[in-house]
């Protein structure tokens, strides 16, 4: 989950809202296809292709209910600036002050 938290977090320059149409399912389908595509991102690598489109077309009610504080701690002690230089490099701005869960950008 803290891969899933440090991707969102940087990564919703254009926020993508869910459609009343995404399901729980489609939902946690999602979340695990971001964490499994963007896992290296927290040990240091950038963003391959398929984490960067997993960013791009990612929905930020999907994800961002489960940035707990617990995550947020854990983000805060990585670097969320490094993380958002990452996520920078896909093409997506970062806004400034966005919350997702328990975490606001710098």
């Amino acid at each position: 989950m803290v891969v899933v938290a440090a991707v969102v977090v940087c990564s919703w320059g254009n926020v993508q809202m869910a459609s009343a149409d995404t399901s729980p399912s489609q939902c946690k389908e999602e979340r695990n296809l971001l964490v499994n595509a963007c896992r290296p991102v927290i040990y240091g690598r950038s963003p391959s292709a398929n984490c960067c489109q997993r960013i791009r077309v990612s929905h930020v009610e999907c994800v961002c209910p489960y940035v707990t504080p617990k995550t947020a701690s854990i983000i805060g002690a990585i670097g969320v600036d490094n993380v958002v230089k990452k996520i920078e490099g896909c093409g997506r701005t970062v806004p400034r002050k966005f919350k997702c869960g328990s975490i606001t950008t710098p």
